[in-house]
């Protein structure tokens, strides 16, 4: 099923979604693979298409990536924010209190995905490693909204990374370390509801800049 949606509805819709996954409804691997295929659409350095998309259904890897992702995660969450004095402030706490949810319940995900590039960006000056990320993260967007299309969400998540948990993820997935590194840690579910609304954001106007600074 395909939502009927404009690209705009899409766009401004697609949400990090944690505690509306349901967690109980499968998910079909024809439907991650229709998703793949419009996410592959997506730039990519040189054509090169270095990307690989690593699925992950069994139960006992999706539990030690999970614990690999609280390891970083509850203290990030337990620690102090800093205030804004703006509607990020408002609206902290819930963005907090749904990431804890995610958090305790990751691996209740039917599926996670650790989407992939080839070589690795480690201590690359920053138009480098920008021109790498570019290979990878646009295909990753595309396959969120794909997602959306149908009715899935998905949060983009990238705790798992800090200190050892890309490495040690790596050994739990056969992911040639060496070759390859880890654009995020995605759970994938059918959504409870698909009624998403915009987010609150602060004008394009604060951010937007003329001809200099």
């Amino acid at each position: 099923m395909t939502l009927n949606l404009t690209a705009e509805e899409v766009l401004t819709t697609t949400r990090s979604v944690r505690k509306r996954l349901d967690f109980d409804k499968p998910v079909p691997r024809e439907v991650l693979l229709e998703c793949l295929d419009i996410a592959l659409q997506a730039p990519t350095g040189s054509n090169a298409q270095g990307w690989q998309w690593v699925f992950v259904e069994d139960p006992a890897k999706k539990k030690a990536l999970a614990d690999i992702y609280r390891a970083a995660a509850n203290p990030y969450l337990a620690a102090p924010k800093p205030e804004r004095g703006d509607i990020r402030d408002e609206q902290i706490d819930r963005v907090i209190g749904s990431a804890q949810f995610l958090t305790d319940n990751f691996e209740k995900a039917p599926v996670l995905l650790v989407p992939c590039l080839e070589g690795r960006p480690d201590g690359a000056p920053a138009g480098l490693s920008a021109s790498y990320w570019g290979s990878l993260l646009p295909a990753v967007w595309s396959f969120m909204l794909a997602l959306r299309t149908r009715g899935l969400g998905s949060a983009w998540t990238t705790l798992h990374l800090l200190g050892d948990g890309e490495k040690q993820a790596a050994e739990v997935l056969g992911i040639p370390f060496d070759q390859y590194a880890q654009g995020g840690l995605f759970p994938i579910a059918y959504t409870k509801g698909t009624d998403f609304k915009k987010a609150k954001r602060l004008p394009a106007e604060n951010f937007a800049h003329w001809d200099t600074w």
